[in-house]
């Protein structure tokens, strides 16, 4: 007699509520490999002989990417990978994986977003055990959801694997906690990546008390950064460090105030990727800038 869960729509029989652990069941009460079973997900089956990995690689030291992420890059049969992946990370995968590049730079696209998506599904497809490899962690201003709702909606298996985002990696290697008992009770993550040098973003929103401000790719951004800020509340005197190649052996902080901050940087001609720490808890740098230490000397930027 078939499996009652065979005839399910999403894993649930039509009428009845299938429990939340309950295993996926074909025939004779056999578990089904995943390839077979209902994408819970889209409540289509899965139509796909191979899979999709969306990895986060970290910020840059390969040493903070995680045992899953390594694990699952030793198997791959492909890899499509960004810009912002350090190349010691890269060195990691075996010879034999196919390697994709499909990275982005501002104003750059070299492989339109459409065109990796429909990458993804036809790799899968065809079998293939394919990573999605980002820089960072792939739901924090990495697009990934906008990837696996395509892997979604084309019935392809797929796995996420977070990793640690820039924001953590960066302001910890930059000796600066993001929240502090003293300082700042919230934090908050905002792209600084601006389109079309626009100023659309709640900026009323970013003027708080005991807050600290986490911008993403706001290296070119960073002048509107400072103006919207001030213009909206923003004391002048507000600290901000920019930190450029974080968690790498190139990484430079250069640190500052939203009155001095622009200037800092254009006269270092700080390179990206970069990450803005805007708030009290940049003050506390100079006290635990443990990097300094380690590397045995002042921070050259600072």
């Amino acid at each position: 007699m078939t499996d009652p869960e065979d005839k399910a729509v999403g894993g649930h029989q039509a009428g009845a509520e299938r429990p939340r652990n309950a295993p996926l069941k074909g025939k004779d009460g056999v578990r089904l490999p995943a390839r077979y079973r209902v994408n819970p997900v889209t409540r289509n089956p899965n139509s796909s002989a191979g899979e999709v990995f969306l990895v986060g690689a970290g910020p840059g030291d390969p040493e903070l990417l995680t045992l899953k992420a390594w694990r699952i890059l030793q198997s791959a049969d492909v890899v499509l990978y960004d810009r912002l992946v350090s190349q010691p990370i890269l060195d990691m995968i075996p010879d034999q994986v196919e390697m994709v590049h499909v990275g982005k730079q501002r104003s750059d696209h070299s492989v339109p977003q459409a065109e990796i998506n429909r990458r993804l599904v036809d790799l899968a497809k065809a079998g293939r055990r394919v990573v999605r490899l980002k820089g960072g962690d792939p739901f924090i201003f990495g697009r990934g959801g906008e990837e696996i709702e395509t892997l979604a909606e084309a019935g392809v298996r797929f796995q996420v694997v977070p990793g640690i985002t820039a924001a953590s990696g960066c302001a910890a290697y930059a000796g600066i906690p993001l929240t502090h008992r003293d300082h700042a009770q919230s934090v908050r993550f905002v792209t600084g990546h601006l389109k079309n040098d626009s100023c659309d973003l709640p900026w009323n929103d970013f003027v708080q008390n005991n807050q600290t401000l986490v911008f993403y790719m706001g290296l070119v951004g960073l002048p509107v950064i400072v103006r919207e800020l001030v213009a909206h509340g923003m004391s002048a005197d507000m600290p901000v460090a920019l930190v450029s190649r974080g968690t790498t052996p190139e990484q430079e902080v250069v640190s500052g105030s939203l009155r001095t901050i622009v200037d800092e940087v254009q006269r270092r001609d700080v390179p990206a990727p970069t990450l803005i720490i805007i708030g009290e808890v940049v003050k506390l740098r100079h006290r635990l800038d443990w990097m300094a230490a380690v590397q045995g000397g002042d921070s050259a930027a600072d």
